[in-house]
Order: C-alpha cells, then structure tokens, then sequence
C-alpha cells in the first residue's frame, strides 16, 4: 500500500439526490418563467438566466464527483466533495470512525459534513482540528459508494503509518 493512492467514490451515493435537484430546478424555471413572463418577460429573462447558470455550476459540480474522489494518498487522507470541497487530513490525527451519530451532531459548526444532501455513511473523529473552509473541523461526515472497503484501508493504512 506503501506510495499507491487508493480511491473511494461516492458519485453514486451523492449524484443521484443532486440530479434530481436539478430536475427539480428545471420545472421550477419552466413554471416561474413562465409566471414571470406574464408580468413582466424581461424579469423572466432575467431570473431564468440566473436559474440555468445556477443549474449548469450544480450539473458541473455533480459531474467533477467521478473525476475527484475521495482518496488515501500516503500518509494523507483527501475528503472531496467534487470542486466544491476539500479536506486534507493527516492520518496520525485520525482519533477513530463512528458507526452512528445525531443529526444534532451533524448540524455542529466544527463538523464537515461532505455528503450534501445525502445522509453520511461515514464520520471521522479528528484528534487535532484541522483548518476547513468555515473555521476549525474536528470531525468529517460523507456518503461513501463503499464504506467498509474505506474503513478497511484506512484502518490498514493507519497501521502501516504507526509503524
């Protein structure tokens, strides 16, 4: 395992809630465009351009899922959300995984939670904060393809590193 990154997606798990919000824009911009029109069509011009450009960044974001996993790459775990977020962590600061947890934990402001509007399969407790895009985080939830397959390299990986 020693120099070989190891890949775990979550496309699967994350796209298809994200693709539905997408259909969901698509009718709210055919139904308010049209309402919009009604009234006053340059407000409706205006409102469905901000609605496909709001569609097309959520349609490139749920694409770049395939093309940035979530990776163990040496020492170093690398939590992604597509372009959206990410978060290097370093192994040795990994205190342990948790099989269960609130939903008043997730909600906690030190918490990232990467599985957007998915519900997380997988929360890692930190034992040092590390720096997130709004502050300190000192745990990490996501919505991983396979979460026993991520569990077992990180566990493994965790071992080779205390060596």
């Amino acid at each position: 395992m020693a120099g070989e990154a190891l890949r775990f997606d979550y496309h699967r798990s994350v796209a298809p809630m994200m693709w539905v919000l997408v259909a969901l824009s698509s009718l709210e911009l055919l139904v308010l465009h049209f309402l919009l029109a009604l009234w006053k069509p340059w407000v409706a011009a205006i409102v469905s351009l901000l609605t496909l450009a709001g569609m097309a960044w959520m349609v490139r974001l749920i694409l770049s899922f395939r093309r940035l996993p979530v990776m163990i790459e040496g020492a170093m775990l690398v939590m992604r959300v597509g372009t959206l977020r990410e978060l290097r962590i370093p192994i040795e600061v990994i205190a342990r995984l948790r099989d269960a947890w609130t939903r008043d934990q997730l909600k906690q402001r030190d918490v990232a939670n990467l599985a957007l509007i998915a519900y997380p399969n997988v929360w890692i407790d930190l034992m040092e904060p590390v720096t997130g895009r709004k502050g300190l985080v000192t745990a990490v939830a996501h919505r991983l393809d396979d979460p026993a397959a991520f569990r077992a390299a990180l566990a493994a990986q965790s071992q080779s590193t205390a060596k």
